[in-house]
């Protein structure tokens, strides 16, 4: 029932007002002729909250908006039913492309985002604390200048226990690198691509990601860590178990989002009462049920509900 899930707070501290169109042909050099363009209210916790609300989820999106853009982006989420916390972020909020063209291959173009401070960090992490639920998601990558410790001095004015983090670059490698007593993520979720950067080499099969998830588990970086393997689905390690769940196969539209789905239904079923190893179900399906969909859509509720029985679930 409803009333016996868990709050969510999903936390965006660079968000992206995503546009995406067509081209014929991508190409240097000529002028292209884009289809009319398809604007999403994006960012990594923006996401993970359309995801969750999508599933029939209630959560509460907290966003640093700044700009016209900003103000464009706050409508364009709270149109989708998304209740949303918004920040006052520093300059504007950036704009992202998803360009694809007739063949299926997709470019994916990115803008770093406004430079933060000190003062605006201070100030993003005491409204963060101010509007906290009982599970808090940390996710998408953070704005320039912000310190790479940030999402640890969060996790240790929130405790323990709540915050899942799906993040990059230099806040991953804090994560991962220089584990902090009393500052370890609920969950720590990483892609393929950043699972092998921080092994140093290719993880080729699930059991090796098995055994990698297992070795950043016994070094202290999260309590739970969950590793994607792309159309493999995704392996979680943490204190009762490793498990690998796959989707079946699906027909690839647009990868965009998938990660996000995942978190979002993982969050959403954590958030229910659901085991981590159902969590981990759930996730698999969405991210399955994203990549069927165009552009930079999200998962749909009757995809990962057609989905879900089709998931296996090893246990290593």
């Amino acid at each position: 029932m409803a009333s016996m899930t868990r709050p969510i707070l999903t936390v965006t501290l660079n968000p992206a007002l995503d546009l995406s169109a067509r081209v014929a042909t991508m190409s240097a050099g000529p002028k292209l002729r884009l289809s009319a363009p398809r604007y999403e209210p994006g960012g990594g916790g923006v996401n993970v909250a359309r995801a969750i609300q999508r599933l029939g989820g209630a959560p509460t999106a907290w966003v640093a908006h700044g700009g016209a853009n900003g103000t464009q982006h706050r409508a364009l989420l709270e149109a989708q039913g998304v209740e949303v916390q918004s920040f006052a972020g520093p300059g504007e909020t950036r704009q992202n492309w998803a360009i694809t063209d007739d063949s299926g291959a997709q470019y994916r173009l990115q803008l770093p985002g406004a430079e933060w401070d000190a003062r605006v960090a201070e100030d993003a992490l005491d409204d963060i604390l101010t509007h906290a639920r009982d599970l808090v998601v940390l996710s998408g990558s953070q704005p320039p200048g912000l310190c790479a410790g940030f999402p640890q001095r969060l996790i240790a004015k929130l405790g323990q226990g709540r915050v899942i983090i799906d993040t990059s670059g230099a806040a991953l490698d804090q994560l991962a690198h220089h584990p902090q007593p009393g500052a370890r993520p609920f969950l720590l979720r990483l892609d393929q691509a950043e699972a092998e950067a921080l092994a140093g080499h290719a993880l080729d099969t699930a059991p090796d990601t098995a055994t990698f998830a297992q070795a950043l588990i016994a070094r202290g970086v999260a309590e739970m860590v969950c590793l994607a393997r792309g159309a493999d689905g995704s392996v979680l390690a943490g204190p009762d178990g490793t498990y690998h769940s796959r989707p079946p196969q699906v027909a690839v539209a647009s990868k965009v989002g998938a990660g996000d789905s995942f978190t979002g239904a993982f969050t959403l079923a954590i958030a229910q009462g659901e085991p981590p190893e159902q969590a981990l179900r759930h996730g698999t399906a969405a991210a399955a049920a994203a990549v069927m969909t165009e552009g930079t859509e999200l998962c749909r509720a009757a995809d990962v509900e057609k989905l879900l029985p089709e998931c296996s679930l090893t246990t290593f």
